[in-house]
């Protein structure tokens, strides 16, 4: 006898941390959103069907592959019935049923099937599918995105979002293409509670740092040099000052105000390049955008994005608008395409993506991958089991002679297999695994024999090294031959294994893995934690697996920060939630749980990397910690840091943790005072003796005036910058959330929920949560991030400003966070926190006129403003 949705019932005990998410799932789904995050092991699927269950509507489950469909159907019967009896199912999304399973690649094509975007409307209003479950969301193409969009917005579909990785590091435009559809995270499955459960292995992060060979290092220096040339020569041209003096914005600012604040960047590189070109901008262009006769605007220096963004609106954003001026326009991108700078109708003068490349795919990253096997196999023995991601195979390198390979300059399998093989002393157990070349050493094809017959696989010696053979399965064989590979891998007749991280990279199944390098640089953020969830998983055949991941830099030595290959593998740390090393282990997540150098010069590159090695031996402590750092801490919260100075350290104190500018100024003022006055008096007592104490306060107001003068106006000036920094973030804090609260976004009793800032290093200050539930602390962490964040285009805008200010010179202005900035109603609600905290300001609505005036002071302002800072959102366990 078959069961309907509503029958379903889970026949064993939730894991806590799904109880969890299912206790706070009533609340999410009011908005028809249900958005979860979890990692592979966790359990989506269960947790999909049961949400299936509880909303019990007809649903279409859509997956990326076939064979992440089967699963659904698969977990459905065997976890949710006794007789695998549900038998309102389909597998063909042209027939549907109560539930049907398809993939989005099958919805886009039913969905050109029909003549009429109406026709597919009404397709599932007249079969009554009401759910849309989307599984592994972060797959979505563009046009598999518009078909659902367009579904969800006719048909008010209730949509149910399960993946692993959001797609953060993709484009801004389909980033919020993402969440428009999937709506905002709800809930969040972290790695702690998996670890914690048994259900995800110990394991760490590391990099492994490397320096650009000679020949990287020209070119980088080389483009460089190109590009401050042309940027000294562009600020000489007095052709092309004159043409930007003719743009509208220029010569007709009062006539072009509208467009003007819609493209405030472009109108504020050209000030500012107009500026840096030594002409005198007229105050009429200044006083249309609210600055007073008596304000100085302190311009920033020129860089290579001001710049960028100025070539950009002229060459490509405007370019319809100055038709008249297109012969010269002409002439300016074809010196950027000389430059290499200008393509696919992008401006480029940071050098961001060409450099990548260099970095990303440099040669110098096969040593590093050898010297890392070469330190795991010292490390584990017999029990290693490493596997090396690339993006491309490169098989033109497959006949390298022995010392060809030394000139390989592309990273890629067949080149790191060649580098690995010739390195390694016991060379049997490596192998190349991809889905158009298979590698394996000749005497592993006998314990081949043992999964299957070996007369259903044809054999071809490698040239470059006959120990080795091209592998190949005839129509016989039982197996896939990737079903082969992995088998040996398993059982440990394969030790070390190169692949495609397209076909190993997600879905591949193998819990031996306890050491994963990713050399691929393709792969987006998305991908990255994708195949980093294949060395996390536990190995029921080894209780005691500890995994680590490998992660590679080549390290721009020209840039301090590490260049952008370091950058592109920092952010992607954001999603990486991990063991820290510091002296008391605690899981966060972020690049700066590693501690890797501030700076990078050669000697730090040596020495970080003889550190890693070190740690890689100890993977008993790894565990030890994870279990210290689980123990100390109950759950996930989210934290907030504000970076003051990123790259200044404050002067320093005794008490390095706790650096205040404002304190430290006021301090050395104070210090100076208590030795000056008393000198002072003694060598002046004739003064006072004499010509009496009005004469001697004259005289010694006006010597401290002399001496103390400038370090007390800008201990004031800082003060009004800064203050107690600290102090500020954490009524900024009270009233977002006292906001929040008032509004019903916060349900928590607030004498539950206590707010924690802190003073860090170098001025930075971190702001967390605590007894708020998960969805409650996204909303204030995003709230708050937005209000710290430099201003952009908000509806409202709270200016402070008073006497004391305006006589300092001073403004602030802060955006209004986009969730109390829908109406006024609710943005009225936060102005009257902030005056309640922070004290009086001004509201300004920016959608008019004279509210696009403040709005673009107010980014002027931000450009050089001591406020323009950077925020970043942690995770912590505590």
């Amino acid at each position: 006898m078959s069961i309907t949705i509503a029958n379903l019932d889970f026949l064993f005990d939730w894991r806590p941390y799904q109880a969890k998410v299912l206790e706070n799932f009533s609340i999410h789904i009011n908005d028809n959103h249900f958005h979860i995050v979890a990692p592979p092991g966790s359990g989506k699927t269960i947790l999909g069907i049961e949400i299936v269950k509880r909303i019990g509507k007809k649903t279409l489950v859509l997956a990326p592959t076939l064979t992440i469909r089967n699963q659904w159907e698969d977990r459905l019967q065997n976890f949710f019935t006794t007789d695998c009896n549900f038998t309102q199912i389909s597998f063909d999304i042209k027939h549907p049923s109560d539930i049907t399973f398809s993939t989005y690649q099958a919805l886009h094509s039913f969905y050109k099937s029909f003549e009429t975007k109406e026709a597919y409307y009404n397709f599932f209003k007249k079969h009554q599918i009401e759910v849309l479950l989307l599984d592994e969301a972060h797959h979505l193409k563009n046009a598999w995105w518009k078909c659902l969009f367009d579904l969800k917005e006719q048909h008010l579909q209730t949509v149910v979002a399960l993946t692993a990785t959001p797609p953060y590091d993709s484009e801004n435009a389909e980033i919020q293409k993402y969440f428009k559809l999937c709506g905002e995270i709800d809930d969040e499955i972290v790695v702690p509670d998996l670890v914690k459960e048994h259900n995800l292995c110990p394991h760490q992060d590391v990099v492994f740092l490397s320096k650009p060979e000679d020949q990287e290092i020209n070119f980088i220096t080389h483009f460089r040099l190109k590009i401050a040339e042309f940027v000294a020569d562009i600020l000489n041209d007095t052709e092309f000052i004159s043409f930007l003096k003719q743009h509208r914005f220029y010569a007709k600012t009062e006539e072009n105000l509208e467009e003007i604040y819609k493209d405030t960047d472009f109108f504020s590189s050209l000030l500012i390049f107009l500026h840096e070109a030594k002409e005198t901008i007229p105050f009429e262009k200044l006083e249309v955008l609210g600055f007073d006769t008596n304000e100085t605007i302190e311009f920033p220096s020129i860089t290579n994005e001001w710049i960028q963004i100025l070539f950009q609106y002229l060459l490509v954003t405007d370019r319809n608008n100055l038709i008249e001026h297109e012969a010269y326009l002409d002439i300016l991108e074809k010196r950027l395409r000389k430059l290499a700078v200008f393509s696919k109708n992008k401006v480029n003068l940071v050098g961001n993506d060409l450099l990548y490349k260099s970095l990303s795919n440099s040669p110098s990253k096969l040593k590093s991958i050898t010297t890392i096997v070469q330190q795991e196999q010292h490390n584990l023995q017999d029990d290693l089991r490493c596997v090396i991601l690339s993006d491309y195979i490169r098989k033109e390198y497959l006949n390298c002679s022995h010392s060809e390979i030394k000139e390989i300059k592309k990273l890629g399998v067949v080149p790191i297999f060649h580098h690995v093989r010739t390195a390694l002393k016991n060379k049997n157990n490596v192998a190349v695994l991809t889905g158009s070349l298979v590698i394996i050493h000749s005497s592993t094809i006998a314990k081949l024999g043992l999964i299957d017959a070996i007369d259903n696989y044809n054999y071809t010696p490698l040239k470059s090294d006959t120990e080795f053979v091209i592998l190949s399965n005839t129509n016989a064989a039982k197996r896939t031959i990737v079903e082969t590979i992995t088998q040996l891998f398993e059982l440990g007749h394969i030790k070390v294994l190169v692949g495609t991280q397209s076909l190993l990279g997600e879905g591949w199944d193998a819990p031996s893995i306890n050491s994963l390098i990713l050399a691929s640089v393709v792969g987006s953020f998305v991908t990255s934690n994708q195949m980093r969830g294949r060395a996390i998983r536990v190995d029921r055949k080894n209780p005691n697996k500890v995994g680590l991941i490998w992660h590679l830099a080549c390290i721009d030595t020209s840039d301090e920060s590490g260049g952008r290959d370091f950058e592109i593998l920092a952010r992607r740390f954001n999603a990486f939630l991990g063991i820290s090393n510091d002296d008391e282990a605690i899981i966060s997540n972020g690049i700066e749980r590693l501690h890797l150098p501030s700076n990078f010069i050669d000697e730090d590159i040596q020495q970080q990397n003889n550190k890693t090695l070190e740690l890689s031996k100890n993977r008993n402590l790894i565990a030890q910690r994870w279990k210290s750092a689980i123990s100390n801490g109950k759950g996930i919260v989210k934290e907030l840091t504000f970076y003051t100075k990123r790259n200044k350290q404050f002067p320093k104190q005794k008490r390095v943790y706790y650096q205040d500018i404002v304190k430290y100024t006021i301090g050395e003022i104070i210090i100076g005072l208590s030795f000056f006055i008393p000198e002072f008096i003694i060598r002046n007592l004739n003064i006072l003796l004499h010509k009496g104490v009005v004469y001697f306060l004259f005289a010694l107001l006006s010597t401290l005036g002399l001496t103390f003068g400038y370090k007390i106006y800008k201990s004031a000036q800082l003060y009004a910058y800064f203050g107690l920094i600290h102090k500020k973030i954490d009524k900024m804090a009270t009233a977002v959330l006292k906001s929040l609260y008032t509004l019903n976004h916060v349900n928590t009793p607030l004498n539950e929920i206590k707010i924690e800032t802190n003073l860090l290093a170098m001025g930075n200050v971190s702001c967390t949560i605590h007894g708020a539930n998960r969805y409650e602390s996204s909303l204030f962490i995003k709230a708050l991030n937005e209000l710290l964040q430099p201003i952009d285009n908000p509806k409202y805008l709270l200016i402070k400003s008073n006497w004391f200010r305006r006589k300092l010179k001073l403004h602030h202005f802060f955006p209004v966070p986009e969730i109390f900035g829908v109406r006024k109603k609710e943005c009225q609600v936060f102005h009257s926190n902030w005056n309640k905290y922070l004290g009086s300001s001004k509201l300004v609505y920016t959608r008019t006129i004279e509210g696009r005036k403040l709005l673009l002071k107010a980014r002027l302002f931000h450009i050089h403003n001591v406020n323009n800072k950077l925020t970043k959102k942690n995770i912590i366990w505590k």
